[in-house]
């Protein structure tokens, strides 16, 4: 009876294809540090009012007009370096004294919480119409494709900037002034909505190289519905590009956002904000350079890390690749 067990133990162990990415991936250690720090980065957008109370200082406040002796004249920090100090750990925005510490960590809250929703957005859309446009075909993929090209078509950036005060007319009044949570809502539409395209255009292709296999064929016969066959077949031999391309969109989320705001038709005072904090270190930086140090490298940081870590999830799902 020992000697069953013992050849039962010593026979090899089969792993599963997720099994088997999750020690390729913990191998690789430029992705396993990557996703230590984007896994910091949300850690603190989420524990920000935490750390907040714990610190004893929020964003809001604009300690330099209220206590004397920390503003000049001119409204920079008296003290050097931006005024970090022990009560100030990054400095004060200059003109208006408000913490930088609390500022960058409920700006990357902001900036983290908006890029997630829209990512979970464009890549549900994505797999909707990219699955049913290469499954489907036909007048299904015609028209989805149409709608692809056409969107693709748009000078993005522009036309982010264009829609975005339409959007919010949608909500609220031009006359009056827009509420924090109708830009974020607005935001969202149009990231949303321009920005599902390329991953549409991805999953369709995979799904088209997919639909003439084998076992999609004995699905077929076997009586299976469209629906299952795409929720059982398809979808899950896609979900490699759909990570990999996830884990680019996100990082491009988080800039565009911030982007938007730096050109003043995203988020504006006093929500605190990444592309705020550009917006307001572009205007000083001649006089105090450090205000745009800690947004700047912990920006550079993250986008850094995140597309690092998509390089070590693509690399850990085909080990083929070379990157």
């Amino acid at each position: 009876m020992s000697s069953e067990v013992q050849a039962a133990e010593a026979a090899p162990v089969g792993r599963s294809p997720g099994q088997l990415m999750w020690r390729r991936f913990r191998r690789d250690r430029t992705g396993v540090i990557s996703a230590c720090v984007v896994l910091f980065f949300f850690a603190i957008g989420l524990l920000a009012p935490v750390i907040s109370w714990l610190y004893g200082k929020d964003p809001y406040t604009r300690y330099g007009q209220l206590e004397s002796g920390l503003l000049n004249e001119y409204g920079y920090p008296v003290k050097p370096n931006g005024g970090i100090d022990g009560e100030f750990w990054f400095g004060l925005e200059p003109g208006t004294g408000r913490d930088v510490f609390t500022e960058l960590l409920y700006g990357i809250r902001t900036s983290l919480l908006i890029a997630l929703v829209v990512t979970l957005l464009a890549t549900l859309t994505a797999i909707v119409l990219g699955i049913a446009a290469g499954y489907l075909g036909g007048r299904w993929d015609y028209f989805i494709s149409r709608l692809i090209d056409l969107l693709m078509a748009f000078p993005q950036q522009l036309f982010f900037v264009a829609f975005l005060p339409i959007i919010a007319t949608l909500f609220v009044d031009p006359r009056e002034e827009t509420p924090t949570y109708v830009k974020v809502v607005s935001i969202i539409i149009v990231l949303w909505v321009l920005g599902w395209m390329t991953l549409g255009r991805i999953l369709r292709g995979a799904t088209l190289s997919l639909r003439e296999r084998e076992f999609i064929e004995a699905a077929k016969v076997s009586g299976a519905s469209p629906w299952r066959i795409i929720r059982k077949e398809l979808l899950p031999n896609v979900v490699s590009p759909m990570l990999v391309q996830a884990t680019y969109m996100l990082p491009n989320f988080v800039t565009t956002a911030a982007a938007l705001s730096f050109l003043g038709v995203g988020l504006t005072e006093p929500t605190p904000d990444w592309g705020r904090m550009f917006a307001t270190a572009a205007e000083v930086y001649r006089s105090d350079i450090t205000y745009m140090f800690f947004p700047g490298v912990s920006m550079v940081i993250f986008v850094v890390a995140f597309n690092l870590l998509g390089d070590s999830v693509r690399d850990a799902f085909d080990p083929k690749t070379v990157r």
